[in-house]
């Protein structure tokens, strides 16, 4: 056998570990999500539906959830996505957009409003332009001369 085929061997060898291997993960997953989906818990669908998970009967591959109080939705098993899990915020962090955006227009105001430190004093941070300095045009020669 010549080297190129022993190469095409090994590398087809490679990939079909990975695609076993990938496979085992992905039915680890699953098998994990099934053990989350007991009634009570809070699940999104596929397509972004949130409820609460009222029944799930694997023989029919159904499953009830509750959207809103006493709207009950019947879908298909297979549609559950993931359980919603609330997630730990550090303690002053913004919760929304819009909760990021007041918080930086407040630090926006109380910059403006306190002591400005003269640009004369200052040294710019890497990366930034300084006011008080313009940048020097770079000489470049031309291949010509």
């Amino acid at each position: 056998m010549d080297p190129l085929s022993i190469a095409m061997l090994a590398i087809l060898g490679v990939l079909i570990f990975f695609m076993f291997r990938n496979s085992r993960k992905r039915k680890a997953q699953m098998a994990e999500l099934r053990d989350q989906m007991v009634p009570g818990v809070e699940v999104m669908t596929n397509f972004g539906l949130f409820g609460t998970l009222i029944t799930n009967d694997t023989v029919a591959n159904s499953a009830e959830i509750e959207i809103s109080k006493g709207v009950i939705v019947k879908v298909h098993s297979q549609t559950l996505a993931k359980v919603v899990v609330d997630e730990v915020t550090e303690d002053g962090a913004p919760r929304s957009v819009e909760e990021a955006m007041e918080i930086a227009n407040r630090e926006a105001a109380e910059r403006e409003s306190g002591e400005e430190t003269s640009p004369a004093t200052t040294t710019p941070e890497y990366g930034e332009l300084s006011d008080t300095e313009t940048p020097k045009p770079t000489e470049s020669k031309k291949a010509s001369e």
